[in-house]
């Protein structure tokens, strides 16, 4: 084998380089996804990774990114953007697709007194059920967090969310449909003072 042979069997290999830029792709998604799909995650983190779809095109993009510094070939650079962007075109139309379907924010509500929590209302709809999120936003920036408090399922009229605000600073009032009797129901939820997570959430479907 000649000499010049072998420098390019070496460019074609991955360098070790790559697994490590490979595998700490893989970690740092992994941690961030881990983060968004928590309660109380940050925002950002939880409505970009909201799509499994999108998540998977992100750590795909890591992947050729981390490739494409380490890797020295030229050829082996070219084709694996070439790929990134076959898997970025071909995904194009579910992104589409999923956003018509997605929820929409419908209110956003400052606590009474506090400009760092808010009440988030989004709805959404299954088929022909109208559904409803409400969610608790706490803090500023990039470090806003994100607190579940409802969910709920309009196929039966009585769970159907019919209000939600403020009853102060650290309570949330809900208001479902009628009950028996005739009567809206309310759901006072009461939210820690200092992190804003709710105490106990409320589900209806």
């Amino acid at each position: 084998m000649t000499e010049e042979t072998a420098v390019r069997g070496r460019g074609a290999r991955f360098s070790p380089r790559a697994m490590v830029l490979a595998a700490g792709c893989l970690v740092l998604a992994g941690a961030v996804g881990r983060w968004a799909g928590r309660d109380g995650g940050l925002l950002w983190a939880a409505r970009l990774f909201d799509h499994p779809l999108l998540f998977g095109v992100l750590v795909a993009g890591l992947l050729a990114a981390a490739l494409i510094v380490a890797v020295r070939r030229l050829v082996v650079r070219v084709l694996t953007g070439v790929a990134l962007g076959l898997v970025l075109l071909a995904s194009f139309p579910f992104f589409l697709f999923g956003a018509f379907g997605a929820a929409s924010e419908t209110s956003d509500t400052a606590a009474p007194g506090r400009d760092d929590r808010s009440l988030v209302v989004e709805e959404g709809a299954d088929m022909i059920d109208p559904l409803w999120w409400v969610y608790v936003d706490e803090g500023w920036g990039p470090t806003k967090q994100r607190w579940r408090v409802g969910h709920f399922n309009g196929d039966a009229a009585e769970n159907a969310l019919v209000e939600a605000a403020w009853e102060g600073p650290d309570r949330v009032r809900l208001v479902t449909g009628f009950a028996e009797d005739g009567t809206e129901r309310v759901h006072l939820i009461d939210l820690d003072r200092q992190t804003g997570r709710p105490l106990r959430t409320v589900t209806l479907s």
